[in-house]
Order: C-alpha cells, then sequence, then structure tokens
C-alpha cells in the first residue's frame, strides 16, 4: 500500500460515506412516514433482540423503523473498523493496542442488546447504554479537542466519528424510550455533522488529496475566499436544523402554499387566521394542528433558503472567477449551486404535493448532499490558505538566506 495514498482505506472511507447518505434517506423515510414510534422499544424490537427480530413482522410502520435500526447498526459497524484502521495505521506501541482494546469493548458493548420490554419505556433500556449516554458526550467532545489540538490528525478525526455514531445511535434510541420529539432534532442534526465528518475522512484519505496541486489554486485566491465558504456552509447547517424542527413536530404544512404564503407575501399569524389554516388543511397524515410560531418558522426556512441560494451562487461565481471551470473547485462549485438548484425545486415540491414522503426524503437527502458540499469547499479553501501562508513563509526564509548569503560574500 502506498504510504501517501492508502487506497483500500479511502475506499471504505467512501463506501462507509455513502452508507450514511443511505441511512440518512432510511431516517427520512422514517419521520416522513410519521412512524419514528412504530417499534416503542428500545435497544430491543417487541422485546426481541433486534437482530433476530421475526422477518415476518417486517410489516406497515415497523419495516421502515426496524431497517432503519438495523441499517444504523450497520454504519455503527462500519464506523467501528474505519476508526480502527485509521489508529491502527498511525499509531505504534501500547497506544496502538489500548485504542484498538477500547474500540472493541465498546463495539460489544453496544452489540449486547438484551432482552427487554416490548412496551417501551426507559425501564426496559440496559443499564450499560444509560452509561454509554452519559460518557459518550464527554468522549466525544475529547475526540474533537484532540482532532483540532492536533491539527486534524487521522486517527482522531477516526475515533471522533466512532463516537458520534455511538452518541446519534443512543439519541436515536433515547428518543423513542422517552417518546420525545424534541430529542430527535439533535438526533437528525448530529447525522448532517457525522455524515459531514465521514465525508471529510473520505477526503482526506484520497489521492486526489494528496496529489492535488493546492499552491497553484492558492495563487488564484481561493483561499481568500475561505470565509464566506465557512459562512454559507454553517448557514445550511441551520437550515437542516431548521427543517428537523419542523419534522419533528408532527404538524405537517404550516403554510400550504408557494411561492405565497396563505395566497400573501407574508401570512397572516393572528389566531383566527391560524384556526382558519387548520380547518383548510388537506393532509392526512398531520398529527396536531399547526401554530401561529410555526408559521414564522416555515417562513424562516423560506428566508433563509433564498439567502444560501444567493450566497452558493455568489461563491460559486467567485471560485469560477478565480479558478475557472476546469479546475477541482470550480467544479465542485458548480455541483454544489446545481444541487442547490434541485434542493429549492424539491423544497417546493414538498409544498406542492402536500409533503408526499418520498419526495420529502429526497429533499432530506440532498440537503445533507448540499451540507456535505460546502464543507468540502470550505476543507479546501482553507487548505489552500495554508499553502499560501507555508509558500509566503518559504519564499521569506529564501530571501532571509539569500540576504545573509550575499552579507558573507561582501564581507568576504
Amino acid at each position: 500500500m502506498n504510504v501517501s495514498h492508502p487506497r483500500w482505506l479511502n475506499r471504505f472511507a467512501v463506501f462507509t460515506a455513502v452508507a450514511t447518505l443511505g441511512l440518512i434517506w432510511m431516517g427520512g423515510l422514517v419521520t416522513s412516514h410519521g412512524v419514528g414510534m412504530a417499534v416503542p422499544d428500545w435497544p430491543t424490537t417487541y422485546g426481541y433482540n433486534m437482530f433476530f427480530f421475526p422477518i415476518s413482522q417486517w410489516v406497515g410502520g415497523i419495516f421502515y423503523e426496524h431497517a432503519h435500526r438495523l441499517l444504523a447498526a450497520f454504519i455503527g459497524l462500519l464506523t467501528s473498523i474505519l476508526a480502527g484502521w485509521l489508529w491502527f495505521r498511525e499509531t505504534r506501541g501500547r497506544g496502538r493496542w489500548f485504542g484498538i482494546s477500547a474500540i472493541l469493548l465498546l463495539v460489544m458493548m453496544l452489540g449486547h442488546r438484551g432482552s427487554g420490554r416490548s412496551d417501551g419505556g426507559l425501564d426496559g433500556v440496559p443499564m450499560h447504554f444509560r452509561v454509554l449516554a452519559v460518557i459518550m458526550p464527554v468522549l466525544l467532545g475529547v475526540g474533537l479537542w484532540k482532532t483540532l489540538r492536533t491539527g486534524g490528525s487521522m486517527r482522531w478525526l477516526g475515533l471522533t466519528a466512532f463516537f458520534a455514531v455511538i452518541f446519534q445511535g443512543i439519541l436515536g434510541g433515547f428518543r423513542v424510550a422517552n417518546m420525545q420529539d424534541a430529542i430527535g432534532i439533535f438526533h437528525a442534526t448530529l447525522a448532517q455533522l457525522f455524515f459531514a465528518l465521514v465525508g471529510v475522512i473520505a477526503v482526506l484519505t484520497s489521492h486526489w488529496w494528496s496529489q492535488a496541486d493546492f499552491s497553484a489554486w492558492k495563487r488564484d485566491g481561493i483561499g481568500a475566499v475561505r470565509w464566506g465558504f465557512t459562512l454559507v456552509a454553517a448557514l445550511i447547517l441551520v437550515q437542516l436544523v431548521t427543517a428537523a424542527t419542523m419534522r419533528h413536530q408532527h404538524a405537517g404544512l404550516a403554510i400550504s402554499d408557494f411561492p405565497l404564503a396563505h395566497g400573501k407575501v407574508w401570512p397572516d399569524t393572528d389566531e383566527i387566521s391560524v384556526a382558519r389554516y387548520n380547518q383548510q388543511r388537506g393532509e392526512v397524515r398531520a398529527l396536531n394542528p399547526i401554530t401561529s410560531a410555526q408559521v414564522h418558522l416555515q417562513m424562516a426556512h423560506r428566508i433563509l433558503a433564498l439567502i444560501i441560494v444567493l450566497g452558493v451562487a455568489w461563491m460559486a461565481g467567485a471560485t469560477l472567477k478565480r479558478v475557472g471551470t476546469s479546475s477541482a473547485p470550480g467544479r465542485l462549485a458548480l455541483f454544489w449551486l446545481g444541487l442547490l438548484f434541485i434542493q429549492v425545486a424539491l423544497g417546493a415540491a414538498t409544498i406542492w404535493t402536500n409533503k408526499a414522503a418520498d419526495i420529502v426524503t429526497a429533499h432530506v437527502a440532498v440537503g445533507a448532499l448540499c451540507f456535505v458540499t460546502g464543507v468540502w469547499l470550505t476543507l479546501l479553501s482553507w487548505r489552500c490558505q495554508r499553502a499560501e501562508v507555508l509558500c509566503r513563509d518559504s519564499s521569506l526564509t529564501t530571501q532571509v538566506i539569500g540576504f545573509d548569503a550575499h552579507s558573507v560574500k561582501a564581507s568576504a
């Protein structure tokens, strides 16, 4: 294996990232169909160890929720292997085996699902899962801190992803056990962040990243727009959180038309108007009546979408002006802009189809792709800026050495 380009490690990281996108898609189906509580217990499935739940009982909403759980367990296994692989590759001595042993111990704890109460509730959650719920946020914070402190060390990046996927699973489980939709918002947000993290690992282990000529792009000023990419990527994350908040209120469409909002540029949100909106609704899956706060949240979602479109268009234009369409940053910026147009179309179709499950799920998945693409461009622009600094420091050092040599020659 080439040391500078771990080919099979990269392929495995790419596979893990693609599978994670599939998990986000499946999670979107669960929420869109409103079947998040089709299986009331966790980490078991109707009292069974979930890995042995009879296929004959995979019917209706149970199919979506149980398939989501199994796919999540598979992603957890992939991430465990990826973290172990990175740790083993970059660590020597006792530290190598200590890290591998810790990963195996956590995997065995997660694999012990036990048998619980089929009616759900916190009483059916094994004690070791409750312990993990407490220590995982701490370990996740440690992983992030070590990653930043070591300048993006791949082994700590992999371990951070490992801690994140465990915490993600626990959040999903406790959302079921507690029957709290608010936890589902954090669960959905962490899913997006985890996807971005695995996507970053896939890029950093690629042959392209190790061979790319960042010094050429820095001369074109890609590093100069790094804060623009950072800001727009952050806005997309805020938009994803806003969307997750709307979905997990299970109130359906707060605004049923587009591009207008209840027939106006800005809808009325007084008590009488909101009561009329609820009477006129044509949805069949909405469990809760909409409120004025939800109407305002939907309008905030639309306004933020417009800002993001303008921001991505601006950043794509700035990138193409600097490097053109033939370079990797230029092509990636065009891909980002194209994704965003698809996302806007899916958002409009979500309203026009009264939240058709497949359309909503595609909207969720493309949103995740928009975010990870923004993260890639942010990473790329900061790497170009770093190349510019290193090049400037190297040039300064060369000038100093040349000046010293000239001085020595003159004195001689």
